[in-house]
């Protein structure tokens, strides 16, 4: 032992005690997944304070010379055998719609017996805390207060979990303080309430604006009410409503219409009064919104009902089948990463990278996710393997990819359509010098536009990664089904008795794709051709298949109120699909083009013309997808600040274009796409003047990283002289660097604009779109109307078999037959 306490002394200088703010990972590897309860447990060093799994911990030591490090172990408590027997107090039944709080759904904890010790490297030397105590003082002090310091602290994965979600959460309606009531002589009684219009005598709601008594929504399986009090608030805008049998002395259930939400009413207690009602004697008889989602989460619980009928599924483990932990919200995330790491390009790309942060963290996740290493059964103590998976939790890539964004940087629910695209648009950002995973979703698009007054057509082409598919209701196979299910209801509804159960309309996935084909007519069209607005059609084809196409189904609607509505439908998808039929040919025999001819501004002789205000943010958009500045500002210009889209669509229908070294004249009959654009209202181009050149505080900053005054200066002009994005810029144009010869003028020195060539637009591949096979499907099942569960079901290209993927579990499914069924329900 004086051996150990002779080395402790030698590097008892590098041994920090933590100090609040400092940054404790003491529950992951910075490099893997690796945690206490892995087999090996989780080394953290004593002076940065980072963890390592067994694999990562010799190469951190090898590279720093650190010896010290903090080894943590948790091996999971054996269950006592009468944990289930009288003895022991029955699980409390939930009774607040929240997660991980008192009253709420209990969130899994686990117990764990822990193991710490001091480990010195690189002969593995091992100091425990009986140890310590015969070492001298000097030694023992210092090592054991970091010790504690570090079992003590917050760590940073502890520092991003969020464990608590709490459905019950309600804000003060707007409506609540300044609510008008009419003095209409209407007073309630404390029972015996019916609604007024067709005698139900539960789910009823007083209108606290002139005190109708009314039946509320109808539930997604036919029961409720008939939507009277709803009706009532469109035809009179009264905004807040109570639920009559929730109210009690502590409060009640308080909706308002024009907030579309549960709300707090802070003066209930007085608009009750004013028809009559005492807050005060009031008793419950009747369940409140929460405990009715309560009822349903636990008889329709979500693995319930993703177990067909109950049916217990069995349980796959092995590499690529690794689950990701729910960290609250995160289920969205979770659903695209998975699907993601079934594709080979992203696969390829998840090996380790250092050259940026966004790649580090997604070659982490990648080899996370299939590597297998955390995909195996949950070790049991005394028994066989549990069917749980330990899984990941990918808490440090949510905080990367979120960093910035003001939705994926919050802990609120998020739509996993919207997370692909930001995701994708940050691969596009960090892989421009290599292989682009994102390309094998990357496709064109087709818009074919014929004036229907000349008969000329105009030809578009604009770059996407998704396809949205309408859902036309009116296609439904079952037809008949639907038609009497909708007497039956009419019938019950006059009769004032509950509807029966509606059923689910099936569309035929073809039919989703035909209506995508369906030409749509344009009836405020400029066409060149005429000189004048016309109606013109407009047809949309793929000008090139990926080698993955990702396809949303629309299934959100508005009604007549314009209260958004998702559709109760099941859509029937098939093994394999041909879209060859959609496939655009371009321009036709004997077909003529529309001129490409600006339309004139709308304004008077006598108007000054001002430089118009371009959007910067669609500007650096384009410029990242590798356009020339000149030709993005173009693009904007022209689209009149319309978005990224129809920009996008103006740059791809002008990268042809003839003369396009030649100066820019509006107006005429051809736009030039790169050459130097100069704004109405302005005497010159940007960048000419001194008020258009990069801050030189923005320049000394990049150019005190190491890069030429040159290169910081391209990056500034590429990003519209934003610091943040000029930095990303350069470090994802690293291999691009040696060929960037630009002067402050922006021009090469070593020859003028028009010796060189635009960059290349983005690249896209190109299958036959014959014989596609369907390989993954997100569903969404969990009934709260507030918060959504994302559920993945994934087929094996070699086998062809649905796997379920919920959280941290891997299941194989039953159901084979890829059905997109949604249901939900509306309070």
């Amino acid at each position: 032992m004086a051996e150990v306490s002779e080395v402790l002394m030698s590097v008892l200088s590098t041994v920090r005690v933590p100090r609040p703010g400092d940054r404790v990972h003491k529950d992951e590897c910075a490099f893997s997944f690796a945690s206490p309860e892995s087999e090996g447990g989780l080394y953290v060093c004593m002076n940065s304070f980072l963890g390592f799994g067994g694999q990562f911990v010799e190469r951190h030591h090898a590279r720093t010379g650190q010896r010290a490090y903090l080894h943590i172990t948790r091996t999971r408590k054996k269950e006592d055998d009468n944990s289930s027997g009288s003895g022991d107090p029955p699980k409390k039944k939930p009774t607040r719609l929240a997660i991980g709080i008192e009253g709420g759904f209990d969130v899994e904890q686990e117990q764990y017996e822990e193991d710490v010790k001091v480990v010195l490297f690189p002969d593995r030397q091992e100091v425990t805390s009986e140890d310590l105590a015969t070492m001298p003082d000097v030694v023992r002090e210092r090592v054991s207060l970091s010790m504690a310091g570090l079992l003590a602290a917050d760590s940073v994965s502890h520092a991003l979990q969020v464990q608590q979600w709490d459905g019950e959460v309600r804000q003060e309606s707007k409506h609540a303080a300044e609510l008008k009531q009419l003095d209409n002589g209407v007073k309630i009684p404390p029972s015996g309430w019916r609604c007024e219009v067709c005698d139900l005598q539960e789910n009823l709601w007083m209108n606290l604006t002139d005190g109708k008594v009314l039946c509320g929504r109808r539930y997604f399986d036919g029961s409720g009410g008939n939507n009277h009090a709803l009706q009532h608030f469109q035809q009179t805008g009264y905004p807040l409503a109570v639920k009559l049998g929730t109210i009690t002395p502590d409060g009640a259930d308080v909706y308002s219409y024009d907030e579309d939400d549960m709300v707090l009413d802070s003066k209930l207690a007085e608009h009750l009064s004013h028809f009559g009602i005492d807050m005060m004697t009031m008793e419950k008889t009747e369940r409140t919104m929460t405990e009715l989602e309560i009822a349903v989460n636990q008889r329709v619980g979500e693995w319930e009902v993703i177990q067909e009928s109950g049916a217990t599924l069995r349980p796959l483990w092995g590499p690529g089948l690794t689950g990701m932990k729910n960290l609250g919200n995160s289920c969205y995330l979770n659903s695209v990463m998975q699907v993601l790491f079934t594709i080979p390009d992203f696969q390829e790309k998840s090996v380790p990278v250092m050259s940026s942060t966004f790649l580090f963290g997604r070659a982490k996740l990648g080899y996370g996710v299939l590597s297998g290493e955390y995909s195996k059964p949950t070790p049991d103590p005394g028994d066989d393997p549990s069917g749980d998976q330990v899984g990941i939790a990918p808490r440090m890539f949510k905080a990367l990819v979120g960093r910035g964004h003001p939705e994926f940087s919050t802990n609120r629910q998020q739509d996993a359509q919207e997370f692909l695209l930001h995701f994708i648009n940050m691969v596009e950002r960090n892989c421009r010098s290599g292989a682009n995973p994102s390309e094998a979703f990357r496709f064109l698009v087709e818009e074919r536009i014929v004036c229907q007054q000349s008969q000329k057509a105009k030809y578009t082409q604009r770059v996407d990664y998704i396809v949205q598919l309408p859902v036309p209701m009116d296609q439904a196979t079952n037809t008949d089904e639907l038609q009497e299910a909708e007497r039956l209801r009419e019938e019950a509804e006059a009769s004032g008795n509950p509807p029966p159960a509606a059923p689910r309309a099936r569309i035929p996935f073809s039919v989703c794709l035909d209506a995508l084909s369906e030409p749509e007519t344009l009836t405020d069209f400029w066409s060149s051709a005429v000189q004048g607005k016309t109606t013109a059609t407009k047809t949309t084809r793929f000008a090139s298949f990926p080698d993955y196409l990702v396809i949303q189904i629309k299934k959100f609607t508005f009604g007549l109120d314009w209260v958004p509505k998702k559709l109760d439908v099941s859509i029937d998808v098939p093994d394999t699909l041909d879209l060859s039929a959609l496939r655009g040919t371009g321009q036709q025999p004997g077909e003529e083009l529309l001129p490409e001819v600006a339309p004139p501004p709308l304004m008077t002789p006598d108007v000054e013309v001002k430089a118009p205000v371009l959007d910067d943010s669609t500007v650096s958009q384009l410029c990242e997808m590798g356009f020339p500045m000149e030709a993005c500002r173009k693009a904007v210009y022209y689209t009149g600040n319309t978005g990224i889209d129809a920009a996008m669509n103006w740059v791809m229908g002008h990268m042809d274009d003839p003369g396009k070294r030649k100066p820019l004249k509006l107006g005429a009959a051809n736009v030039h796409f790169s050459a130097p654009f100069v704004l109405p209202g302005c005497s010159s181009a940007p960048g000419s003047t001194p008020t258009e050149s990069a801050s030189e505080e923005h320049l000394a900053t990049i150019v005190s990283m190491g890069f030429s005054r040159d290169q910081a200066s391209r990056a500034l002009r590429a990003t519209s002289n934003v610091l943040e994005r000029a930095v990303d810029w350069i470090f994802s144009h690293l291999d691009d660097l040696e060929s960037m010869e630009v002067s402050e003028g922006g021009r090469s020195e070593g020859g003028s604009e028009a010796s060189r060539d635009p960059p290349p637009g983005p690249r896209v591949r190109d299958g036959p779109g014959s014989e596609c096979i369907f390989t993954c499907l997100c569903k969404h099942q969990f009934w709260i109307v507030s918060s959504w569960n994302a559920v993945k079901r994934v087929a094996s290209f070699s086998v062809l078999e649905w796997t379920v993927w919920v959280g941290g579990d891997i299941h194989y499914s039953r159901d084979q037959t890829g059905d997109l069924s949604v249901t939900r329900p509306v309070p």
